[in-house]
């Protein structure tokens, strides 16, 4: 099981690669939205430069931002072209024509990170049309009423039984516990928020324990 960052915020990503967390970053149009206007491709290149500054050269997934067929596969070869980075992954969202491109996509070698997916048979789609990564939607699943953890735990028993190489990543994390079951379900990758890091480390009785340690041997040292 691995943890990606889901941010798109330079300051963010270098404090989880400071921290040996990150391996992967995701981003999608909605989350660079967050950050301050600027040239698109330069602020992914910025990003590509803290991978390699720091040594991770880890999955970096770009969404398209278009619902035309041509215009992903040409926004997928700008990226690949602008970037010249070898883990780049290319988000396209799941959908009939879509498949198309990525299945045109991974022809040529480009890996693909499927998104969007709220549904079992959606993932299959995507798997089968040689997705690298599908990504299932935590929250927003459950938002339409469905038992995100159920979605997750069949896709992730089929694939393992048919062999399929492709991995889920799950995304749309609102709570701890989310990353938490996602995991549980099988999961290969929980992409996360970066407000929620520093929360998964922390616990109130480990407060208390190390405050003990460090306040009994002090008194000893006395």
């Amino acid at each position: 099981m691995k943890l990606f960052i889901d941010s798109a915020n330079l300051n963010d990503i270098e404090l989880s690669l400071k921290r040996g967390l990150v391996k992967g970053v995701t981003t999608n149009p909605s989350i660079l939205a967050k950050e301050p206007k600027g040239d698109f491709i330069l602020h992914m290149k910025k990003i590509v430069g803290l991978l390699r500054e720091y040594n991770t050269l880890v999955p970096l997934s770009i969404e398209v931002f278009s619902t035309k067929k041509e215009e992903m596969v040409r926004q997928a070869e700008t990226f690949l072209k602008e970037l010249n980075y070898e883990k780049l992954n290319i988000k396209i969202p799941i959908g009939w024509d879509e498949l198309e491109v990525i299945h045109s996509l991974r022809r040529r070698g480009i890996e693909v990170n499927c998104t969007c997916c709220m549904s079992y048979n959606q993932a299959m789609m995507a798997a089968n049309a040689g997705a690298n990564f599908v990504s299932l939607f935590y929250g927003r699943i459950r938002d339409v009423g469905y038992n995100a953890y159920q979605v997750v735990e069949e896709t992730a028993k089929t694939l393992k039984t048919a062999g399929s190489p492709s991995e889920i990543i799950v995304g749309s994390i609102r709570h701890i516990h989310d990353i938490n079951d996602a995991m549980k379900a099988g999961a290969h990758i929980v992409t996360v928020p970066p407000q929620f890091f520093p929360q998964m480390v922390k616990h109130p009785k480990t407060d208390e324990a190390v405050k003990q340690f460090v306040t009994d041997f002090e008194n000893w040292m006395k």
